[in-house]
């Protein structure tokens, strides 16, 4: 599998903090995200690519087993044990087997996995296990279970699994239960399990990365006049001040009621509200005249 550098996706360089790395991932999840790019392919793959590269550089214990193994970082913990179980060979056979000196390069790492995962001769295959398939599942949200951490239930061949979602999750975002998948063959390891969350449209927001987008309708005498609208966040409502003389197709920021910014806990985007104005469909003959007063006032 060809080498995808995390720290390049995200434009950044291995010293790169935490809070850089959640600021380059809002601004690139933002510019690369399909509702901006709904024909755009490539777009839609590079933005698989950030959700993917933040998923490991925010996490501390992942990032550390990148940072030392690189491209075979998640057979970090097999590794491991193989070089342990080597070591332990070699006291018993003197010289027997494989060698290991305790520091390994990139190459190294490269030709040790190789030998280990496929790459040795037929009748050292024959010896050792396979790893099961892999499955492939999606698991569909709604908006607002998209913005709330909590657990859900899965029942793969059989077993129940519980997992964690974390607020924050995007659409078409991809996450690994390792050992899930199916069994495997001659005593290796099970596959895993990849699952692939759908956000499903909301009538009332849109997102776009950590920001919400929404509409507000007016009546055209609190934006003539001035007054107030109580308006919905994605869990509460909010009295907002119309000033006087507003002009339809104003937008209003609210900051930090947007979308909870994933696996960073406290963390939100921006709402964004925009007025439009709401016209009287059926008017009085009071109302009429009284436009109409307006209207000769005006001219």
């Amino acid at each position: 599998m060809e080498f995808v550098d995390y720290y390049k996706i995200l434009g950044l360089d291995k010293n790169a903090s935490t809070e850089d790395i959640k600021k380059a991932y809002r601004k690139l999840a933002r510019k690369h995200h399909p509702d901006l790019n709904p024909n755009d392919k490539e777009a839609h793959k590079k933005f698989q690519q950030i959700n993917e590269a933040n998923e490991v550089l925010s996490d501390p214990e992942k990032r550390k087993k990148y940072d030392q193994y690189g491209k075979d970082w998640q057979h970090a913990e097999q590794f491991e044990q193989a070089r342990q179980h080597q070591r332990q060979q070699q006291q018993y056979a003197g010289s027997a087997g494989h060698e290991f000196s305790g520091d390994f390069g990139d190459t190294d790492f490269s030709d040790f996995f190789t030998s280990m995962f496929g790459g040795g001769s037929r009748s050292q295959r024959s010896q050792k296990g396979f790893k099961g398939h892999d499955y492939e599942a999606e698991l569909h949200l709604s908006l607002k279970e998209a913005a709330t951490t909590h657990q859900q239930t899965l029942t793969v061949n059989g077993k129940n699994i519980r997992i964690t979602i974390h607020a924050g999750v995007e659409n078409d975002q991809k996450i690994k239960l390792k050992g899930h998948g199916a069994p495997g063959h001659n005593g290796g390891p099970a596959g895993d399990l990849y699952i692939t969350f759908k956000i499903k449209e909301d009538t009332r927001f849109k997102r776009l990365g950590s920001d919400l987008y929404t509409t507000e309708h007016v009546d055209l005498y609190t934006m003539v006049l001035g007054g107030e609208v109580m308006i919905d966040t994605l869990n509460s409502k909010l009295k907002l001040k119309v000033a006087p003389g507003t002009q339809n197709g104003t937008k209003v920021r609210l900051k930090d009621k947007g979308f909870p910014v994933y696996r960073q806990e406290g963390q939100h985007g921006d709402l964004y509200v925009t007025y439009e104005v709401k016209l009287p469909t059926v008017l009085s003959e009071k109302e009429k005249e009284l436009f109409t007063q307006l209207s000769k006032l005006k001219s």
